[in-house]
């Protein structure tokens, strides 16, 4: 991976957004909380797809091996509905998987709404990329993306990313200090 640019993949999942049919807002809102939470310079790869397993596969690994995105951000697809198989395609793509990522992202949620619970959100390593699934929901994504972002640029650093520098006006980023 080229440590000196970084990319930054945004996947929405949808059926509807895919075809038009109605604005993709939650990757719009993926977008707009990144732009407030990382100061280095980055570049996002935006793709909408519809919930296809296969599709989100194929996508995942193209934004990390040929886009070379350190981090890439789905968005949909996570529920328990039967077109929901982004976790499915998320979880076959990664060598190892961050349930914790998942674990925090519940607890939050649960305490806007009950049906968090219904979530099944999770995070993965594929080779140098960091893969989180995130909710559909625009004011969810902002919950969810501020309680797991601390732990997401020294995750970068663990997988030989790029370095994320952060804006700590709106953010912070946990980092073990050097002994």
């Amino acid at each position: 991976m080229n440590k000196d640019s970084i990319n930054i993949g945004i996947l929405t999942i949808s059926d509807r957004a895919s075809q038009g049919i109605y604005e993709d807002l939650s990757g719009k809102a993926i977008a707009t909380v990144l732009s407030t939470y990382i100061q280095s310079t980055w570049q996002k790869r935006y793709v909408i797809i519809p919930d296809e397993q296969d599709m989100i596969e194929t996508t995942l690994k193209k934004l990390a091996d040929q886009d070379n995105c350190c981090l890439i951000f789905t968005t949909g697809g996570t529920g328990p509905a039967k077109r929901d198989v982004t976790v499915e395609a998320t979880e076959n793509v990664c060598e190892k998987l961050l349930p914790g990522f998942g674990e925090l992202m519940r607890k939050v949620s649960l305490e806007f709404v009950p049906t968090a619970i219904l979530s099944r959100q999770t995070a993965g390593i594929y080779k140098e990329t960091l893969i989180v699934n995130l909710p559909g929901k625009p004011s969810a994504i902002k919950d969810c993306m501020q309680s797991v972002f601390p732990a997401i640029p020294y995750c970068v650093d663990l997988i030989d990313g790029p370095y994320l520098e952060v804006n700590t006006n709106n953010t912070t980023a946990f980092r073990p200090k050097n002994k």
